[in-house]
């Protein structure tokens, strides 16, 4: 089923799939060639589930939330590009608060979603600002140097 779906998939130019697996059936896609490049998401929590994503996956999905944080984050994508795999950040859904540190992590990403915060009735303010398809987080989400300074 599987090799039909990436085929349709391929025909109406769709540049990545994610995660067209369950976790725990990455087995599966051992050895399967895509058109399409296919990132793991559920499949990755943490920095030592990525070499078991190589010859099954092309992109890692790293999302803060799940990994545990910015630090975590940036060993994931560093050990994922040493390994070969592209890398991809993304989000659980969160304020531009949550997005900002993955921000960060954007700029070492072949994909980028962190479209979170435009899913929420209201976002705190200061935010993140989205145009033209990009994200841009200004120094103000961080909040004042001296309310850091005071914490």
């Amino acid at each position: 089923m599987l090799p039909a779906l990436v085929q349709a998939m391929a025909r109406q130019n769709v540049s990545l799939i994610e995660q067209p697996l369950a976790r725990g059936s990455e087995a599966d896609l051992e050895g399967f060639e895509s058109p399409i490049p296919i990132a793991a998401d559920e499949s990755v929590l943490d920095l030592a589930d990525v070499p078991g994503l190589v010859g099954r996956f092309q992109v890692v999905n790293i999302k803060l939330d799940k990994c545990g944080g910015l630090t975590e984050a940036l060993l994931m994508a560093k050990e994922a590009r040493r390994l070969g795999l592209g890398v991809m950040v993304g989000n659980m859904v969160g304020t531009s608060l949550a997005m900002a540190p993955a921000f960060i992590l954007g700029q070492l990403c072949d994909y980028v979603d962190l479209d979170g915060p435009t899913f929420l009735k209201e976002d705190r303010v200061p935010s993140v600002q989205y145009s033209d398809g990009e994200i841009w987080c200004p120094d103000d989400v961080w909040g004042s140097q001296s309310a850091v300074l005071a914490a």
